[in-house]
């Protein structure tokens, strides 16, 4: 991601070193001038500096969209020149393994990605809950390592609007990403694969804050899914993954739109390297005499206990940075 925002700068930085002396906005002011008639339209982008800030306020998003594109044209270029098949299956396990590497080392590099509780991933299917960050930067971390030192394969169930994204349907393929059905999440795990659920979803990573709050409401349909199928949970939680980014526009207005009128994704900033550490909480076992809701309300327990554990409230981005330098982690 950072070598595309270099790539992507100095293609900017080139084009603009060699525009005539006017600038290439002047020149191409003049030029839809001349094509449309607009006798304003210069004075109208003088105002082009009051869009920056929004403009750059979602640059991270346009960022990640850009290397899922690359990403996904890369995976056809290989498919292509591989004769790799349309599905999904053992064959394409070299690229699965070498894109985990890949990500493995790119959290190292960035975050000093540590997984603590390993050993608590049990060897059949489960279903992996997790705390949603307003970037959600390490549960990708997690399943490369899980992959690599596991050779685990992880589902993920996403929102909609990232399966209706045109020309990245390989690239959530390979990466086994879809907003699967409850049926869909039931068969997935009988036939002995894991899942991973963010029960949050878009309101944690709006509303949530550095307090890092879980914000469920009556999401119980994870605890459906784990009762239907008969397997553990496994709660999960990282500590500053609020620190890599914040949110902003959290005001009355953005949660009436998005609670009434449509879901909503609001402005980040940051983007900082802090120190990313994952800790697996024990499974909770499948109990035929729980009701869905209570195991729900167990399951949130459990993440917010290794919450209140691990990670000291409110976050704090110097303090996460800091920690980079951190020998071992704390166990209490």
């Amino acid at each position: 991601m950072v070598s595309l925002f270099i790539l992507i700068y100095g293609m900017a930085a080139a084009a603009a070193s060699s525009a005539p002396e006017e600038g290439t906005l002047t020149l191409f002011t003049h030029m839809l001038k001349n094509m449309i008639g607009f006798d304003y339209l210069e004075e109208y982008l003088s105002y082009k500096w009051l869009l920056l800030p929004l403009i750059l306020l979602y640059a991270f998003y346009v960022i990640i969209l850009f290397t899922s594109y690359v990403a996904s044209l890369l995976l056809h270029i290989w498919k292509k020149k591989n004769n790799l098949p349309e599905d999904i299956d053992k064959s394409w396990d070299l690229t699965r393994r070498g894109a985990a590497y890949f990500v493995d080392k790119v959290g190292r590099i960035l975050h000093g990605y540590e997984v603590i509780g390993m050993e608590n991933l049990p060897e059949g299917p489960g279903i992996i809950i997790y705390y949603h960050g307003a970037i959600v930067i390490d549960y990708p971390f997690l399943v490369a390592r899980m992959y690599i030192e596991k050779g685990k394969a992880i589902h993920s169930v996403v929102h909609n609007y990232i399966c209706h994204l045109p020309g990245i349907q390989l690239l959530l393929k390979m990466t086994g990403c879809k907003n699967f059905s409850r049926d869909e999440c039931v068969k997935i795990l009988k036939e002995g694969h894991s899942l991973g659920i963010a029960p949050g979803g878009l309101r944690e990573l709006n509303f949530s804050d550095e307090f890092y709050n879980l914000l469920w409401g009556n999401h119980i349909g994870f605890a459906k899914v784990a009762l239907e199928a008969k397997v553990p949970i496994i709660p999960i939680f990282t500590e500053n993954v609020r620190e890599v980014c914040r949110t902003i526009g959290k005001i009355w207005l953005t949660k009436w739109l998005y609670n009434n009128v449509a879901p909503l994704v609001l402005p980040t900033y940051g983007g900082f390297p802090v120190k990313l550490r994952t800790h697996i909480g024990e499974p909770i076992p499948y109990d035929p005499n729980i009701t869905a809701k209570e195991l729900a309300q167990k399951t949130k327990a459990a993440i917010e206990n290794l919450r209140d554990k691990y990670q000291e409230r409110p976050g704090n981005i110097l303090r996460a940075l800091l920690a980079r330098f951190e020998k071992c982690h704390k166990d209490n």
